[in-house]
């Protein structure tokens, strides 16, 4: 049996979610209100969320009126976000770097980093190639990345969190060959377990690179939630529009 890969362990885990269960809903649904305005999104519209998570980008869009299926590696993401289907909002297990649907929808996103996981850059040009192939002509991808330059140079280095009495040690690093690191070591009332999460400092010249060796057109860089400019020593995010 081959081994697993970081992300099918963590992802996993009771323990990413309650690790990240601060995450700001405010913020991100917001986020979304303004991607609706921005791409003045139609009623008919289907849109994919790429990398689901459990669901709540998905769940949200579909309350808007939108036609929505949310995917994921994650089996126990997909057995939770199931839970909440309807006639418009759809979920199913899926790994990135495949095609989902050819042409079938008119939006897609990949939201909150949900990408650079991989090893190599062909396997992240897989991921934006099979994401293009999804897209009906003229249709809109949206990729929210970190900014690579704000996060390693404001990287904490190590840190501990205690949520739900359950301990995180947590210690990050900056490799040699351009990936984020970060080392989680759980203990659970006694019980230990150790996790990695793994992103590769992607920066906005190598998407450049990667869009335009598959003729993709950008359309805007965006460096907030806010949809302000992107600017590489301040921006917070690293958002990219590309239209098929």
């Amino acid at each position: 049996m081959s081994k697993k890969e970081w992300f099918d362990e963590w992802f996993n885990t009771i323990y990413y979610h309650i690790l990240y269960k601060h995450r700001d809903y405010e913020e991100a649904a917001a986020f979304l209100d303004h991607l609706i305005e921005y791409f003045n999104i139609a009623p008919a519209a289907k849109i994919l969320d790429l990398a689901c998570g459990k669901g709540r980008h998905s769940i949200y869009l579909n309350q808007k009126g939108f036609d929505v299926t949310g995917v994921d590696l994650s089996e126990e993401n997909i057995k939770f976000a199931s839970t909440k289907q309807n006639d418009s909002l759809h979920f199913a297990v899926h790994d990135m770097r495949n095609v989902f649907a050819t042409e079938e929808f008119d939006y897609v996103f990949n939201l909150f980093t949900s990408f650079g996981y991989f090893d190599s850059k062909e396997e992240n040009l897989n991921v934006i190639d099979a994401t293009i192939q999804s897209l009906k002509p003229g249709g809109k991808f949206l990729l929210d990345f970190l900014n690579p330059y704000v996060v390693v140079n404001n990287l904490v280095h190590e840190e501990d969190k205690t949520i739900e009495n359950i301990h995180f040690n947590i210690q990050r690093k900056y490799t040699d060959d351009e990936f984020i690191v970060k080392n989680i070591i759980v203990d659970d009332h006694g019980q230990h377990y150790e996790y990695q999460e793994k992103v590769k400092a992607i920066r906005r010249a190598d998407f450049l690179a990667y869009f335009d060796k598959i003729d993709l057109k950008v359309i805007d860089i965006f460096g907030d939630y806010e949809l302000s400019e992107y600017k590489a020593e301040e921006s917070q995010r690293l958002i990219f529009v590309i239209e098929k």
